[in-house]
């Protein structure tokens, strides 16, 4: 007998209950395991003001970035709507059926405004950090660096540096205002960027082996290599002097943050700088070898470079497997960059 839905007059009672509709095995509920926001209002309490009307909860605010961070929902008018509209994003963000969702440009404001002046983001990046190093996911002996990552910002909407004409009404974007404010003016005059991106001046002209050149950030990344845990992130344009003092920063950061320091640091040859050779020199860095892979096409035997105080040495040895950097004998990936 073939059945049909039942219509007419809707309910008026219901017996609902979130828990019972989200997947013993679903991201979130592993997630909401680790994630430990117990402290986050106590942290923010000199940020909010002690009288007035209660503002939308930081947690539910910072479990719905959490939520469009895992499923890459990157619009934040979408992400209201998303939560609103899914059960499981509903119980990891605590809001019953009948909660109301926050408005989209409540995020924005926070997010320019007490979250940068608080640094929560730093917070909450380090408090899950600790939950790691409690549950034995970091060894601190050896850390990884790499960078790289593209800017959202169109090809066609580059001008030549000395070109731009930045009092232009039309050029007065947040973006555009922030990147005038941290200029040095010195600097500027110095090296001025050959092409800069209307949308996101701050990201840099890069170009791409095999393929168009595009605007780009690098987004350093300290790694521990035993777990793959990422110990630290920093952000800069995308060329190789930035790299270098990220990579210092990144590590100085966790040394005073953790007290870890990395007896090995390992990193391509866009690391093999004299500043960071000498950096590492006077840290007493013990020496590390590091091979550089040849193209496919190549027929040529590859160079190890031998690094300890700044010298670089070729060594006579077989060829390697190509696209594969070897640090110390343990193979990684090979990475191109910007």
């Amino acid at each position: 007998m073939m059945g049909q839905l039942p219509g007419g007059q809707q309910r008026l009672f219901y017996s609902f209950n979130l828990e019972d509709h989200v997947p013993a095995q679903h991201l979130l509920r592993s997630i909401d395991q680790c994630l430990d926001l117990s402290d986050l209002r106590a942290y923010l309490t000199d940020f909010y003001s002690p009288i007035g009307c209660p503002s939308i909860d930081p947690e539910l605010m910072v479990r719905m970035l959490v939520v469009g961070y895992c499923y890459g929902i990157r619009s934040e008018r979408r992400l209201c709507e998303e939560v609103h509209l899914n059960l499981a994003y509903r119980w990891f963000c605590r809001l019953g059926l009948e909660d109301e969702v926050p408005n989209h440009s409540t995020f924005s404001k926070n997010r320019h405004g007490r979250f940068r002046d608080s640094d929560l983001f730093r917070w909450l990046f380090n408090e899950v950090l600790r939950r790691c190093m409690a549950a034995g996911l970091v060894k601190g002996e050896g850390f990884a660096v790499d960078a790289s990552i593209k800017a959202d910002a169109s090809r066609q909407r580059g001008a030549a540096g000395g070109e731009v004409d930045w009092r232009d009404p039309a050029l007065s974007s947040r973006a555009v205002r922030e990147y005038l404010e941290a200029l040095d003016e010195e600097a500027l005059a110095e090296a001025l960027p050959k092409k800069i991106s209307l949308t996101d001046p701050q990201s840099r002209w890069t170009a791409a082996p095999g393929g168009p050149a595009y605007f780009a950030y690098s987004t350093n990344y300290l790694i521990d290599t035993e777990h793959g845990v990422i110990m630290d992130v920093e952000a800069t344009p995308a060329h190789r002097t930035a790299e270098v003092d990220s990579t210092k920063t990144m590590v100085e950061r966790v040394e005073a943050q953790f007290d870890l320091t990395p007896e090995r640091l390992i990193g391509d040859t866009a690391y093999g700088t004299a500043p960071m050779l000498a950096w590492r020199s006077e840290r007493r860095a013990s020496s590390r070898t590091c091979r550089c892979g040849t193209r496919p096409s190549a027929r040529t035997t590859a160079s190890p470079v031998t690094i300890s105080t700044g010298i670089r040495r070729p060594m006579n040895t077989a060829a390697q497997p190509a696209n594969r950097y070897e640090v110390n004998g343990a193979p990684s990936p090979r990475k191109d960059h910007g």
